[in-house]
């Protein structure tokens, strides 16, 4: 049984019935954040909110706030804060919601933090937002990134440091040649780094000091790592 399986074990034994609330998932590009917000969203039966996606279905399904957003996009600039706000505020309003949510990709800033903190200390049944940051060493974060390679045709991925095809550049089931993802360099993965690390900083130091920020190891399995951040939300949730 994995760690990850004990810890809900543990969990269901114990009579714990604590709500994960809303968890916002914090992960250095290759930090895997993207698989455990899929492994929470199973265990808790709670929605993965991603501003990115938000954004997305408002346009494609032509809102008020999606036909705005379309217009700024349109003449080259950035969605402002306020109007990606609205888009998290009727996402909230949904039934599904009730029990908590994994938030991906907000808050970003920490004005962002701020507006969702506040808007949720209006609520009388809302827990606050908890911040999990998945750490992971940055040579091995490298190494994940400029490591990866995909199959063009079945899209099987491959590292050739950790998952390597069993014939140099080759794919398994397809016998196709490998590629690298233009932007899974060391260039590239450095900007992204030094992006991440300005952005977020504010946002853990924020969380941080409101004494709901945790840090897990996530340079282990993926049920390990999904166990810790399970036990770090109980914890900050008791």
């Amino acid at each position: 049984m994995s760690s990850f399986t004990n810890a809900v074990e543990t969990g269901r034994a114990t009579g714990r019935k604590a709500l994960p609330g809303p968890i916002l998932l914090l992960g250095a590009p290759g930090a895997g954040k993207g698989t455990q917000a899929k492994e929470l969203v199973k265990l808790w039966g709670i929605p993965q909110i991603s501003t990115g996606d938000l954004l997305r279905a408002n346009v494609a399904q032509g809102t008020e706030l999606g036909r705005t957003a379309k217009e700024i996009m349109g003449r080259g600039e950035l969605v402002p804060d306020s109007l990606v706000n609205e888009m998290v505020a009727v996402r909230l309003q949904q039934p599904d919601t009730a029990n908590g949510y994994i938030l991906d990709g907000f808050p970003r800033t920490l004005p962002q933090a701020g507006w969702l903190d506040g808007r949720l200390a209006t609520q009388t049944q809302a827990l606050p937002v908890i911040a999990v940051s998945i750490h992971v060493d940055y040579n091995q974060l490298l190494r994940r990134v400029t490591g990866r390679r995909n199959c063009p045709v079945c899209q099987a991925i491959y590292n050739v440091y950790v998952n390597p095809p069993k014939r140099d550049g080759i794919c398994d089931v397809e016998g196709a040649a490998l590629v690298q993802r233009a932007d899974d360099t060391e260039k590239v993965f450095e900007e992204r780094m030094r992006a991440y690390e300005a952005m977020t900083a504010p946002v853990v130091e924020h969380y941080r000091d409101l004494g709901r920020f945790a840090e897990v190891d996530g340079d282990r399995s993926i049920g390990a790592i999904a166990a810790g951040i399970v036990a770090a939300v109980e914890r900050m949730r008791e």
